[in-house]
Order: C-alpha cells, then sequence, then structure tokens
C-alpha cells in the first residue's frame, strides 16, 4: 500500500503549531478561548487525522487534515485579496475567513470520543482501491457540515450568521443541501455576501492541488507538501506526540502490511 505524502513526527508538530497559532493571530475574548479549549481537547486525534478515506481524493494520510485546514485557510486569505482587488466591496473580515476555513470540515475529527476515519482493515481495498479508511460505523450519521456546527455549539463557540451560511456552504453544489442557497432565481434569496464563494474557491484550490500532490507521488516525482518544509527526518528518533506514544507504532498499525 502506498501512502503518498508521509508527514515525518517533525512535520506533524509544525503543522499543529501553525494550525493552533491562528487561534490568538485572529481571535480574541470569549471566542478565543473556547476555541483554545475545544483545540487542545482534539489535539491527540487531530493532529493524525487524515482529510478524506481514499488516496485519489485527498490527502488520506496521518495529517492531512491538519495540513489541508492550513491550505484552505491560506487559500482563503489570498482569494480575498484577489476578490478586493477585482472591485468586490469587502464584506467580511480575516476573522470571518479564518473561522470558516478553520472549521468548514471539523466534522471530519468525529464525535467527542471517537474518530470519524478508521484504518480501514481490508488489505484488498487498500491495495486495489486505495480506500485507507472506513467511517466509523459506531458513529451517528451526520454531515461533515452538521458535525462541524453539533461540534462549535458543543464547546459554545458562537458565530454570526455570515459565517454559518460560509461554513455551510463551503462544499458548493458539490453538497446537495446547497442547491437552494446557491441556485436562487430571485434577487431577495440570493446570498448576501461574497464570504461563501471565498471559502469555497479556497477549498476547491486547496483539494485540487492536493489531489495533484498526490498523482506527482504516485508517478515518483518529487513533490513538496503546501506550506510545509520538507524534512528528510528518521521517524524512530523523533516519533513522540503528546501523550508519549510511539509515532512509529501509530504508523505501524495504521500499514503494517504496506510492503
Amino acid at each position: 500500500v502506498t501512502m503518498s505524502l508521509e508527514l515525518s513526527a517533525e512535520q506533524l508538530l509544525e503543522n499543529w503549531n501553525k494550525l493552533i497559532g491562528y487561534i490568538p493571530q485572529y481571535f480574541e475574548g470569549e471566542r478565543k478561548e473556547k476555541l483554545t479549549k475545544m483545540y487542545e481537547h482534539f489535539q491527540d486525534r487531530m493532529m493524525y487525522a487524515p482529510a478524506s478515506g481514499r488516496e485519489h481524493y485527498h490527502n488520506a494520510f496521518p495529517g492531512g487534515y491538519v495540513m489541508h485546514i492550513i491550505n484552505v485557510t491560506e487559500s482563503c486569505l489570498k482569494i480575498a485579496k484577489v476578490w478586493e482587488e477585482m472591485g468586490a466591496t469587502p464584506d467580511w473580515t480575516e476573522e470571518n475567513i479564518v473561522f470558516c476555513a478553520m472549521h468548514h470540515d471539523l466534522g471530519k475529527v468525529g464525535d467527542m470520543e471517537q474518530d470519524y476515519y478508521v484504518p480501514n482493515p481490508s488489505e484488498w481495498h487498500r491495495i486495489n482501491q486505495g480506500k485507507i479508511y472506513d467511517f466509523n460505523k459506531n458513529l451517528n450519521y451526520m454531515t461533515v457540515t452538521d458535525r462541524a456546527c453539533y461540534l462549535l455549539m458543543k464547546f459554545g463557540v458562537d458565530m454570526t450568521e455570515q459565517e454559518y451560511l460560509a461554513l455551510r456552504l463551503t462544499d458548493g453544489l458539490y453538497e446537495e443541501g446547497n442547491t437552494s442557497y446557491l441556485k436562487s432565481f430571485m434577487p431577495e434569496y440570493g446570498l448576501k455576501s461574497h464570504l461563501p464563494h471565498i471559502l469555497h474557491q479556497g477549498d476547491m484550490l486547496s483539494t485540487k492541488v492536493e489531489n495533484e500532490m498526490w498523482k506527482r507521488s504516485v508517478a515518483g516525482k518529487p513533490t513538496k507538501p503546501i506550506g510545509v518544509k520538507k524534512k528528510k527526518t528518521d521517524i524512530k528518533s523523533v516519533a513522540k506526540n503528546a501523550n508519549g506514544s510511539d509515532l512509529e507504532d501509530l504508523f505501524g498499525d495504521l500499514f503494517k502490511d504496506k510492503k
């Protein structure tokens, strides 16, 4: 089994620190405190979570989720500047953008105790279909967006109506439930903010580039993850997470038959 774009223990920690660094940079007051508490609760799972279950989707490897969230956040901030440069009236703040980008896929972390993705036990599916992870069948079914909103509510994290709509519509028309929001033939029902479009464009850009990186890695060409300094590190020499468990064991459990 090929797990493309494997991240070293140093890269996992570097990405995690960058992600949680957004909180003091863009938030303040009560929302900053509650977000900090939420990320402390999910650190051990979120840090190693994948962004999808299949190799040919995007970032289906430990650390892929955090890497994707960083990519989307940085992409959205840049895309917002393009909108403004092209003449759009800014009806958003950087805090709005970062909040929605950080949490549009929060549901992929799982619930309060369990992961959303679990390692696929079927070697055949991993090898022949690239299905590295399965959905955790012990969870109640929710869309990723619904679970994201639930988790934010669970930690008492408030959001504006504008932020809710942007987070809700980040998947664009790839989510059938978004059709009535995005295909409106009456002006009064149309979106009153550019923020949902900025989030969708940033998410799509990041996902497409991450998929391209996977294709290059499969083809054996050199690749460098977005926003990550690629280092050659012996995972045995640095692999300790916050609880002191070996990352070597983590990777071994997930991909022990990868050869």
